[in-house]
């Protein structure tokens, strides 16, 4: 259960990440608002998270999978370049993020 619920912190990393760039620098109340509400569940899954989980290894994954889901949505939403060593790379996080849950243990 734990790796779901880092799973799913990982992604409300992604939306506050996201709800940066929509936040005009915090500066629109909604999407800054959207942007807070995702940062604090995603720091409060996290503490949950590594309440079983190594903190390196928790910490890793929560940050790659962010990493991950941020790069990816800046592509397809923002028009950021997607040059093959760009994917290259992005894909190497997410080798990182399968090997940890691997040789953790993970279920």
């Amino acid at each position: 259960m734990s790796w779901f619920v880092l799973f799913v912190a990982g992604l409300f990393e992604v939306a506050w990440a996201i709800g940066l760039e929509y936040s005009d620098g915090l500066s629109k109340p909604i999407p800054t608002g959207g942007t807070i509400l995702a940062l604090v569940i995603s720091m409060v899954l996290l503490a949950k998270a590594i309440r079983d989980l190594p903190i390196g290894t928790a910490y890793a994954v929560w940050t790659g999978i962010g990493a991950v889901g941020t790069a990816t949505l800046g592509i397809v939403l923002f028009d950021e370049p997607a040059t093959g060593a760009r994917l290259l790379f992005i894909s190497v996080i997410v080798f990182g993020i399968v090997g940890l849950h691997l040789v953790s243990g993970g279920h």
